[in-house]
């Protein structure tokens, strides 16, 4: 690209903003860790040995959704670790937050247990709801049925051009991660901005995209598809992404940071209607952040899913729980391709069954 405007080409950062957001959803490890001693018990309950995580959660009282979250959490702190199918105390708890031990840090810790966060994120942890808009509804997604700031124009933009935020530093980089032919017709499925699909039809000229999403947030797309200069080949198609039919049959479909949104079952709806919409040889690109397959971490993506857990449906998954989605739905997964703030793209890919 020739084009040195920001405003007309999406670009590569100048420095990785990483860290940023590191540090930003940092404060979700005071939250759990202060959950898990002060209000759950958690090291007093594990003090006389393992536990499976099935009785774990049963004490608890919790869902599975927020008991991944946690246990996620706190394995990737170092303070519990697996033990076939329990739970066990690594020799840091041990040591230091054992209730009553010589070197016990627990008071210390629940001094905090009062704090807002604190109380905010064991009310969720219980109730496995995610932050609600004035008490009424959902605050960051989209449900038929259920107020959602994603309905009202002020509200809507507003998120909207947040997001953006993240979407115009990570998209070159997904750009450049994906492979595609050069006349592709792209559906980015919940595609908000539609700067990833953008990134991918400046890297494409050939190529064509519509952009699914509710019609507030349509709006904003559309501003910033004349910003990059690629108006005359999106459409756009406002709807709801569960019940709406899409239209036609695409080369590749875009879920960049969508389905951390929502829990298991949207999830696998999502992955399995995308895939009965892919051409020969098409591609669901899942762009997200990814867990450990054994779901000990890393710790950024542990407290990530914390946040998520807090504002939508969802939590982040593993890579291996997308790869069995994928699989039900006869795709064929392909290697994970970094893209940046710990995200990548997992393709997976459409073959007939004549090519297998």
């Amino acid at each position: 690209m020739t084009n040195s405007n920001p405003l007309t080409t999406i670009q590569a950062p100048p420095s990785d903003p990483t860290v940023i957001f590191e540090i930003f959803r940092g404060c979700h490890a005071t939250e759990l860790l202060t959950a898990a001693v002060a209000h759950f018990d958690i090291f007093g309950r594990l003090a006389d040995g393992p536990i499976s995580e099935v009785e774990l959660i049963n004490t608890l009282g919790i869902e599975s959704r927020p008991a991944v979250v946690l246990f996620t959490a706190l394995r990737a702190m170092g303070l519990v670790k697996q033990h076939g199918e329990k739970l066990e105390l690594t020799e840091l708890s041990k040591n230091h937050l054992l209730p009553g031990g010589d070197y016990d840090v627990g008071d210390y810790i629940g001094l905090a247990a009062s704090s807002p966060g604190v109380l905010q994120m064991v009310e969720q942890l219980k109730t496995n709801r995610p932050l609600n808009a004035e008490g009424t509804g959902t605050a960051f997604i989209y449900r038929d049925g259920t107020q959602s700031a994603m309905e009202a124009t002020e509200s809507a933009r507003h998120l909207t051009l947040a997001l953006a935020g993240r979407a115009k530093n990570v998209a070159p980089a997904f750009a450049e991660a994906v492979d595609l032919e050069d006349d592709a017709h792209i559906l980015d499925l919940g595609g908000g901005t539609g700067i990833y699909a953008y990134a991918l039809l400046q890297k494409y000229p050939s190529a064509t995209a519509t952009i699914l999403d509710r019609p507030e947030v349509l709006r904003v797309a559309k501003e910033l598809a004349i910003q990059y200069g690629v108006t005359e080949r999106v459409e756009y198609q406002p709807g709801d992404m569960f019940s709406d039919e899409l239209q036609t049959e695409y080369d590749a479909i875009v879920l960049s940071n969508i389905l951390h949104d929502w829990d298991v079952p949207e999830c696998e709806q999502l992955v399995s209607k995308s895939a009965d919409h892919l051409n020969e040889n098409g591609k669901l690109l899942i762009h997200d952040v990814f867990l450990n397959d054994t779901l000990d971490g890393p710790l950024p993506i542990a407290l990530y899913s914390a946040s998520l857990f807090s504002l939508t449906e969802g939590r982040a998954y593993s890579a291996a729980e997308y790869r069995d989605w994928l699989k039900k739905a006869g795709l064929q997964p392909q290697p994970i391709r970094e893209t940046m703030v710990h995200c990548g793209v997992l393709a997976g890919i459409h073959r007939s069954r004549q090519a297998e």
